[in-house]
């Protein structure tokens, strides 16, 4: 088969054009997406790690805040952006991988490509400090006598609150609440009886207690709290990941992981990280977290398929 040399000739401009601007890159300010409402942990870290990736790179950084649907939203508008660089995604790998799995969404799996992992959210099941219950024993024993009720923060977190309670044999209503920002208020308010956090439970010491890390492992602020893995042999996927469209070129990945990592380092994030959120520097690279999400994905399919 021939083609007309002007299609060749085009496509091998167009070719040009876009190593060049690889190369260039970031010539241009770059778009940091958070797919969830203020005042929850990923925003507040976000916009921190924000200002010191900006630097890194030496670009203005431009938080977009796209709350919904458990991060579905956000991720929808970063799938259909240029795979140029331009646009990235700072979210739990869960609000990638769970939506498509259990809702009606343009994107899949396969729609990006990861950069690289932050840290992992602390999750956990939470009560308010004065709640009739330490552990979950106690709750699932008071919640014999009571249909209890719990905050949640998407339709995963809320399965698998479910899945604990279809194993206990008891019922929890749940109540949904738009991230962590209106969690918290619902819980301290007494508005519901605990709830599923992703990590900004632990900006209130002394105000919430942990109830069971929702994590494979225990949590770094809470040894003595076992996790889900223990209790019922299954855990949530807990990266905070960067991400961008399918087909960003290679080499703009690994310049944005390698300055995701320094930007780490940036004294202000680490006293976040370390101080305010008590959350782990974890950093992982392009191989290593995509991997690590192909793997957990496996996990989510079977949760979703008992919904």
């Amino acid at each position: 088969m021939k083609f007309p040399t002007a299609a060749i000739a085009f496509t091998f401009a167009s070719g040009v054009a876009f190593a060049a601007a690889a190369q260039d890159y970031p010539s241009k300010p770059v778009t940091l997406v958070i797919p969830y409402a203020a005042g929850g942990s990923t925003e507040t870290m976000a916009r921190i790690f924000s200002v010191a990736l900006g630097e890194e790179i030496g670009q203005k950084i431009i938080v977009k805040v796209r709350p919904g649907a458990g991060g579905a939203l956000g991720a929808s508008e970063v799938s259909r952006a240029p795979a140029d660089g331009y646009t990235i995604l700072f979210s739990t790998a869960s609000s990638l991988m769970w939506p498509p799995l259990t809702q009606d969404v343009d994107f899949t799996l396969d729609s990006f490509d990861f950069v690289a992992k932050i840290t992992d959210y602390q999750q956990a099941v939470v009560a308010a400090a004065d709640a009739p219950f330490d552990t979950m024993e106690e709750l699932v024993a008071q919640s014999s006598d009571s249909t209890l009720s719990y905050g949640d923060q998407s339709s995963i977190s809320r399965a698998f609150i479910d899945a604990v309670a279809e194993k206990e044999g008891v019922q929890w209503n749940g109540i949904p609440t738009k991230g962590g920002g209106e969690m918290v208020p619902f819980l301290l308010g007494g508005k519901i009886d605990f709830a599923w956090s992703g990590g900004v439970h632990q900006a209130y010491d002394g105000k919430m207690k942990v109830l069971m890390s929702m994590n494979s492992d225990r949590l770094a602020a809470s040894p003595d709290v076992p996790s889900i893995q223990e209790l019922y042999g299954f855990s949530m996927p807990s990266q905070a990941i960067l991400s961008v469209p399918a087909g960003t070129p290679e080499d703009i990945i690994a310049f944005i992981a390698e300055k995701t990592e320094a930007a780490m380092e940036d004294p202000e994030f680490v006293d976040l990280m370390n101080n305010k959120l008590s959350f782990p520097l974890a950093y992982q690279g392009t191989a290593e977290i995509t991997k690590a999400i192909t793997d957990s994905n496996a996990v989510l399919a079977e949760i979703a398929g008992q919904e």
